[in-house]
């Protein structure tokens, strides 16, 4: 009789392990980095070849939570994408996959699935790239143009026709709680009216990070929604991005400036594997250490300063002489409003955002000082 306890107690001893093991475990390893995170750091790995993303993903993975595969070559192929994605998602990241409108399977259905496969590691989609940007730069390939407006009346007309034309374009990824991302280096304020849920600001060329993050978080804060950015090429040649040093330097400020998503651009062009050498995984690992000895510090709405845009003004921001909407050169106001935010992004940094006139609501009076394109002042009392 004895014997026999001894054995029943022993079954329902391995009965409850392969509980554990087959039912508890999977969620525990799936909840083992919250997805209320205070910060992603991650690479997007926008290359061809299954085995090159695996050896990244080795590399990365124990100085990164997040990973973006954001390569057509995988993310069209249904095969290569599911191995990658499970492979990810064992070595314990976050993901996101690029996509666009592809007739090669069905998009959706391969989400829903995914979805219910990988859980909350499957994070969201990286729908589209640089829509700003490429409208900004009248981007075309051949006789195929990536502008969302070709002609518009005014810059109500064009604002209004880009937000409904992109809008319309990231339906077909509109899911419920699933986040839409993208990257971008203009009209970031546009890319939020679209629908994205964040918008990574690109860090790169010679563009100013303060005044990036002051347009990208600016145009976040109104909305109450995250942000980001994504650290990308310095160079058109040889090595692309600019040195470890540098990189870490810009996750750092990124960090501090409250971005919740801080990623680099890892794309090697005319090749099949990434740029990222010894040094840049270096500075990634040294700042993956800076955010375990820096938790966050508040970056409140209620300390920052917010200069306000006219209505609808499409500026590119890249220099006194940039265009507005791709459609129009400079304008009268340009040169001003060039001046006033190169000076005061320099003056306020990192406190700095700048938001537009038709987004004024009782949210934006939450900034210490709201500093009109037209010389007027707001100071707000109850935060002073």
């Amino acid at each position: 009789m004895q014997m026999k306890k001894y054995f029943l107690y022993i079954s329902i001893a391995l009965l409850l392990i392969l509980v554990l093991f087959f039912v508890v475990e999977p969620h525990l390893r799936d909840c083992s980095r919250p997805v209320q995170a205070d910060v992603f750091v991650g690479v997007d790995a926008a290359y061809d070849g299954v085995e090159n993303i695996k050896s990244l993903v080795d590399e990365v993975k124990s100085y990164t939570n997040f990973f973006v595969i954001g390569s057509t070559g995988i993310t069209y192929n249904i095969t290569s994408l599911n191995e990658v994605c499970q492979y990810i998602y064992d070595s314990g990241l976050y993901f996101t996959t690029f996509t666009h409108t592809t007739t090669l399977f069905n998009q959706s259905q391969w989400i829903s699935e995914a979805r219910q496969k990988w859980g909350s590691r499957f994070f969201g989609l990286y729908a589209y790239d640089e829509p700003g940007g490429h409208q900004i730069d009248r981007s075309k390939i051949g006789n195929l143009s990536f502008m969302l407006v070709e002609e518009a009346s005014n810059y109500t007309d064009a604002a209004d026709k880009y937000v409904e034309n992109l809008a319309g374009n990231l339906t077909e990824f509109r899911f419920s709680d699933f986040p839409l991302l993208t990257s971008d280096y203009a009209l970031y304020e546009f890319d939020y009216r679209a629908g994205y849920d964040a918008v990574f600001a690109e860090f790169g060329w010679n563009l100013s990070r303060p005044l990036q993050v002051a347009l990208c978080r600016g145009a976040a804060a109104v909305r109450n929604k995250d942000w980001g950015v994504m650290i990308t090429w310095t160079y058109n040649t040889l090595l692309y991005i600019e040195s470890g040093p540098e990189l870490y330097n810009d996750m750092v400020t990124a960090y501090q400036n409250g971005a919740k998503y801080i990623l680099v651009f890892d794309y090697p062009k005319n090749f099949t594997y990434g740029i990222l050498q010894e040094e840049h995984l270096e500075a990634l690992k040294q700042f993956w250490q800076y955010v375990k000895d820096n938790p966050r510090t508040d970056n409140s709405i209620n300390d920052r300063v917010a200069y306000v845009l006219p209505k609808d003004y499409g500026y590119g921001f890249r220099g006194p002489d940039d265009k507005i909407w791709g459609l129009w050169g400079p304008d009268e106001l340009s040169p001003k409003i060039w001046s006033d935010v190169s000076t005061l992004v320099e003056q306020y940094k990192p406190r700095m955002d700048i938001i537009y006139e038709d987004d004024l609501q009782s949210s934006t009076f939450k900034y210490s000082k709201l500093i009109f394109w037209n010389g007027t002042t707001i100071t707000n009392s109850a935060t002073t």
